[in-house]
């Protein structure tokens, strides 16, 4: 009995700590192993939000959270779903780059499945290990482009680790479900290499053959052990994240969410933004800085939804102007990855501001990594161009941003539409509140998984993504678009997950690409159900 009863407190999933009533003490053999008082959930979680906001620093709140969800899950979730707003820039971006680049050195507990290249040919067999039987959303990463900070090995699983706390606490994928993978195959950062207390494999990262063959074990590996498992890839570098997407997206049920994640919810931004500017969206020009997997990736989905407005693909792509370090994007170039070929247009070559000045887009994207790109002169071309111009600053994160929310504010004399990919505080200008909208993945992608999740989806086509994007942006209201947002407040992000989950569900079905033989009567109803609610 006490050797039941000690394991009851260290088991996450069924902890409650002080919530655990009298009657359920004896009953469980927890008498004397806990302090007398009884709390309820309501004093728990302003016991845990009082000393977080005690703290002096984010990554100490990170640290505090991250011990709370090893111990006590459904406290965590709890905390999280109840102080959305607060708690997302602490468990994810920006706190979670902070974390990536500490983590040898904040290690505690060991979460999540590691692989080396000492695992080839037995992931499968190691996979057995994991104590969960029903996998459903598992996301990968090989480290080596975590967010705007580059190679850092596995010291990047705090982004599976977080993405998935996301999943349940955003769309409610049951925590037991999800499953972060750690594909260490070592790190070209000398310094983290050489760091005395790196928890990683400590050589040289695989390339070339022997790194497909390591990724291709796992993918196979996953299909024999979890068969109805997402396959989520994440922070990879652009040449493999391309690679990787367009080798399985038409095999298993996977996505890349720096390229399809990202495009989606960008586009839902830019449906959202011609509520505002009344610009119709067919007529848009929409330039982007950065031409790495992110950017071509939201271009990438926007020729689609040009498409379906009516636009050939040629029209579509004449639509979407790249700039990169060397300038403008254009055909008599020799610098370019395969990925970029479709969007370099006839056209002689210049810098940004010059290109802005002399294409005269009507929205701006930034997808560089590199913080201060967006200068004034940018702002004020671009506000000479648009009477409201609309301005992503996606780079996460916030330190790597573009442009501050209240640079874009006041070098547009109060008239741009901003968004970023981290979060920024509301800005006074002149009087005025803009609350400005973050374009955070997390809008989308918790509610694909769920909704690939429910209809027993075999694969994950553009499609889904486009049903995504306008879902969120028919979700954006009028006060949103009043206070200058493109995107609904992340405190309704579970119901915003749910109808995107129904939408995308609904669009499996239609398009028969469904393991299961028939649509269920009531899908929202089925939905809605499956979703995790912790109570403590």
């Amino acid at each position: 009995m006490k050797k039941r009863s000690i394991e009851i407190l260290k088991d996450k999933s069924i902890n409650r700590g002080t919530t655990f009533k009298r009657n359920e003490r004896e009953e469980l053999g927890l008498s004397g192993l806990l302090p007398y008082a009884i709390f309820t959930e309501d004093k728990q979680i302003k016991r845990v939000m009082n000393a977080l906001r005690r703290m002096s620093t984010d990554l100490e709140r990170y640290s505090s959270l991250s011990v709370i969800q090893q111990y006590n899950e459904t406290l965590f979730y709890r905390v999280v779903m109840d102080n959305v707003e607060e708690l997302l820039p602490i468990i994810y971006t920006p706190t979670v780059g902070e974390a990536c680049i500490k983590f040898s050195h904040i290690f505690r507990l060991s979460e999540g499945f590691y692989i080396t290249p000492e695992d080839k040919g037995n992931i499968r067999k190691n996979l057995d290990n994991w104590p969960e039987e029903d996998v459903r959303v598992i996301v990968v990463t090989d480290g080596q482009r975590i967010l705007g900070l580059g190679d850092l090995g596995a010291n990047g699983m705090g982004i599976p680790i977080g993405k998935l706390s996301l999943y349940t606490a955003l769309a409610g994928i049951p925590p037991q479900q999800c499953l972060p993978v750690m594909m260490d195959i070592g790190t070209n950062n000398e310094e983290i290499r050489n760091d005395e207390l790196y928890l990683g494999y400590p050589k040289k990262r695989l390339e070339g053959e022997a790194y497909l063959e390591m990724i291709e074990e796992f993918v196979m590996a996953i299909q024999d052990k979890y068969p109805k498992a997402l396959i989520q890839f994440e922070d990879f570098l652009t040449p493999n994240a391309y690679a990787l997407m367009n080798k399985y997206k038409n095999r298993v049920l996977s996505f890349n969410d720096d390229i399809q994640g990202t495009a989606s919810v960008a586009l839902a931004g830019v449906y959202a933004s011609t509520r505002i500017t009344k610009n119709k969206f067919s007529d848009l020009k929409i330039m982007f800085l950065g031409a790495g997997s992110a950017a071509t990736g939201i271009a990438d989905l926007m020729v689609s939804a040009f498409e379906e407005e009516g636009l050939t693909n040629e029209e579509a792509r004449k639509r979407l102007w790249f700039v990169d370090v060397e300038g403008l994007v254009v055909k008599d170039r020799n610098d370019l990855m395969e990925h970029n070929l479709p969007y370099a247009h006839e056209h002689k070559p210049m810098n940004f501001l010059d290109a802005i000045k002399d294409i005269k887009p009507n929205i701006l994207i930034g997808a560089t990594g590199a913080p201060g790109t967006f200068t004034k002169e940018v702002v004020e071309s671009m506000t000479a161009i648009n009477k409201q111009p609309i301005i992503f600053a996606l780079s996460n994160p916030t330190s790597k941003a573009e442009c501050t929310a209240e640079q874009a504010y006041q070098w547009s004399g109060g008239k741009a539409v901003f968004s970023s990919g981290s979060p920024f505080a509301k800005v006074v200008y002149k009087g005025k509140e803009y609350h400005p909208g973050q374009g955070n993945n997390a809008y989308v992608f918790p509610g694909i998984g769920l909704g690939t999740i429910i209809s027993n989806a075999s694969t994950i086509p553009d499609d889904l993504f486009l049903v995504a994007s306008r879902t969120l942006a028919n979700l954006v209201s009028e006060q949103n678009l009043h206070d200058g947002a493109l995107y609904p407040r992340l405190t309704e992000i579970r119901n915003i997950s749910l109808n995107i989950a129904v939408a995308v569900a609904e669009k499996v079905y239609e398009m028969g690409i469904s393991k299961d033989e028939k649509k269920p009567a009531n899908l929202k109803q089925l939905v809605a159900d499956y979703m995790y609610d912790p109570k403590l």
